[in-house]
């Protein structure tokens, strides 16, 4: 590399954008499904780990107090840490589809890549607590951007198309 390829900017993500242009985007409906489907999903997790570890405890001579609970809830960092890693490996594995996407036929997409990397679905995991900010504003600002685009979007450089185009009915 030259020292003067150092010194210069380069669009490399222009090339990404203009393929993606006229791509049909995904609507508010289908992402919300998305995420309420992806969201049981993890609670379902949760729950298939904590009979798992209670009952590897007894096994091994644990024993519960009738008080003892385990919460699912957003101020224990296991519910953080179980929710972001499920969005982000699920988005990178899926190729910008988690199970919800699948479902109802949509897919993340990144604005500089052919392919969303690790790094992007971590920024948009991690970018939902952003969104969740003053109650919820990030999720609304889909109807604010022109690209449909909310906070953890633009955060992780993405955007939500529609994935299965619907075919034209025979006439």
């Amino acid at each position: 590399m030259s020292k003067k390829s150092l010194r210069t900017y380069d669009a490399h993500e222009t090339e990404r954008m203009q393929a993606l242009h006229g791509i049909p985007l995904a609507s508010f409906k289908s992402r919300a499904s998305a995420f309420i489907v992806d969201f049981l999903i993890v609670f379902g997790l949760f729950l298939g780990l904590l009979f798992a570890g209670a009952a590897l405890a007894r096994r091994l001579g644990y024993v519960f107090s009738e008080n003892a609970v385990v919460p699912f809830d957003f101020k224990h960092w296991y519910s953080l840490l179980l929710i972001v890693v499920y969005f982000a490996l699920a988005t990178y594995w899926g190729n910008g589809k988690t199970p919800g996407k699948w479902i109802f036929g949509i897919r993340v997409v990144s604005l500089g890549r052919e392919r969303i990397t690790l790094w992007q679905s971590f920024e948009r995991a991690l970018g939902y607590g952003a969104s969740m900010l003053e109650a919820g504003f990030g999720f609304l600002q889909y109807f604010m951007n022109v690209n449909r685009r909310t906070v953890h979007d633009r955060i992780a450089e993405t955007i939500v198309i529609k994935d299965r185009i619907q075919k034209a009915p025979h006439q």
